[in-house]
């Protein structure tokens, strides 16, 4: 019987942070991993950590996502699974945040993700079989201040992973969401103070915050052949802070 090859995982934003963590848990878990970055250096470092391959790539740009998923194809083998990761938000009261920046937003934590699945799900329907698994937020199911059009764009990925798993579930590809609560990272430690950090880990149940192996784990799970009659659900990691049934 014949071995089949190593799953080629796509993680988007996962130079550090939260896609680190579920790059190094799909490369544990035997896949080939491509990460994909803005950071070029950063996303090249993490995949030689795991022995793939790192590509600099701008999730709000559609065509070279398309064109990045070609390469992809080319240098590891067709996509099984796509993390689609990136996140952002400049912590500001709505009244504060200009169109720009509203729209940068919304550009990359719903239209990069959009793109995302643009890009790779073609070659995953030809090939019968995939596992999306897309990275929302906590914010998205019950508000947080400062985070308003984060947490609205993330809101957008709920509706769009659901209806996603309708379309494609007959070609043999999943589409769940993990939505994390705070979790404790740079970009996290960079924009909120102490004391914001402090009050939410008193906040939570379990006094701590997220960490992001903890976040990489539930992705492994919907990426994984337990999770293979699993699809259009969404995953809470968050210590019990929301209980959302």
């Amino acid at each position: 019987m014949s071995v089949p090859p190593p799953r080629v995982a796509v993680v988007t934003g996962g130079a550090r942070g939260i896609g680190r963590a579920i790059v190094e848990r799909l490369a544990r878990d035997g896949s080939r991993v491509a990460v994909l970055d803005k950071d070029e250096a950063g996303a090249r470092a993490t995949a030689e950590s795991v022995g793939g391959i790192g590509y600099a790539c701008d999730v709000t740009d559609a065509e070279a996502l398309v064109e990045v998923a070609g390469r992809v194809s080319d240098d590891l083998g067709q996509c099984s699974i796509l993390v689609a990761n990136v996140g952002w938000t400049p912590n500001k009261p709505f009244v504060e945040l200009g169109a720009d920046e509203r729209d940068a937003v919304i550009r990359v934590n719903y239209s990069g993700s959009l793109n995302a699945c643009a890009a790779f799900l073609p070659a995953m329907t030809d090939g019968g079989y995939g596992r999306i698994v897309l990275i929302s937020s906590d914010a998205a199911r019950i508000g947080t201040p400062k985070e308003t059009v984060y947490a609205g764009a993330k809101a957008a990925l709920l509706g769009f992973g659901k209806s996603l798993a309708l379309e494609v579930a007959r070609s043999g590809i999943t589409v769940n969401i993990v939505s994390p609560g705070s979790t404790d990272t740079e970009l996290v430690r960079g924009m909120l103070s102490d004391e914001q950090i402090e009050r939410r880990e008193k906040a939570n149940p379990m006094r701590r915050l997220a960490r992001p192996e903890e976040i990489a784990g539930a992705v492994a799970y919907f990426a994984s052949d337990d999770a293979a009659f699993v699809t259009g659900q969404v995953l809470s990691v968050n210590g019990g802070m929301t209980r959302v049934g």
